[in-house]
């Protein structure tokens, strides 16, 4: 079976009843969109380790993982999302030590997270796409994200249940509020709220 290499293209951070998360995975050489539900604690951590700007005082799990590794050099070369279940993706680490390779069973988004980590691709299936994927429509002219935005929150609808938007709170804040109050949300390791105000801040 031929294997795909998928990109992150975002995370949902409207929050579901059961406090789930949307993580869509793009196709590189095509359209497809592969739409994934996780935690709140994994999608997290996937979008401190997107966002540069957003650093824990203290290591969360997946960077202990890496730290981990680092120091018994054991590299993640690559993550396989390779069966799809009744709605469930199964996902394997590949690891490297001395050469030595080995296959490690792991949770779809504890494996992204530690891929973004190593720097290591994001392969699936081409039956798994041919399966689960979606086709977005996303205007190439349109400089504006907005649509962009627009499509994959209905496809993050479609993949979870509906749910209300809630709005950010932040709108009658300014830049530099937001940034102190971005600051002391990371402080506080209260991540879920560092992202919304990221949202907030990248908005304008």
């Amino acid at each position: 079976m031929s294997l795909v290499r998928l990109n992150i293209k975002g995370i949902s951070y409207s929050q579901t009843q059961n406090g789930a998360y949307a993580l869509i995975l793009s196709e590189v050489d095509g359209d497809r969109k592969l739409p994934i539900v996780i935690g709140a604690f994994e999608a997290q951590s996937i979008a401190i380790a997107l966002e540069k700007e957003i650093k824990p005082p203290r290591p969360l799990t997946h960077d202990l993982f890496k730290n981990f590794s680092d120091r018994f050099d054991i590299v993640v070369k690559q993550v396989i999302i390779h069966k799809l279940v009744d709605g469930v993706f199964y996902s394997s680490l590949i690891c490297e030590r001395d050469k030595i390779e080995e296959i490690i069973d792991a949770r779809t988004s504890d494996a992204i997270a530690l891929a973004l980590r190593f720097n290591a691709p994001i392969f699936t299936y081409k039956n798994i796409l041919d399966k689960a994927g979606i086709y977005l429509k996303v205007n190439p002219d349109d400089e504006d994200n907005n649509e962009d935005n627009i499509l994959l929150e209905e496809l993050v609808v479609e993949e979870l249940e509906s749910f209300p938007d809630e709005e950010s709170g932040f709108s009658d804040k300014s830049l530099e509020e937001l940034q102190n109050m971005l600051d002391q949300a990371v402080a506080n390791e209260d991540y879920e709220t560092a992202a919304k105000i990221r949202d907030e801040i990248s908005k304008r």
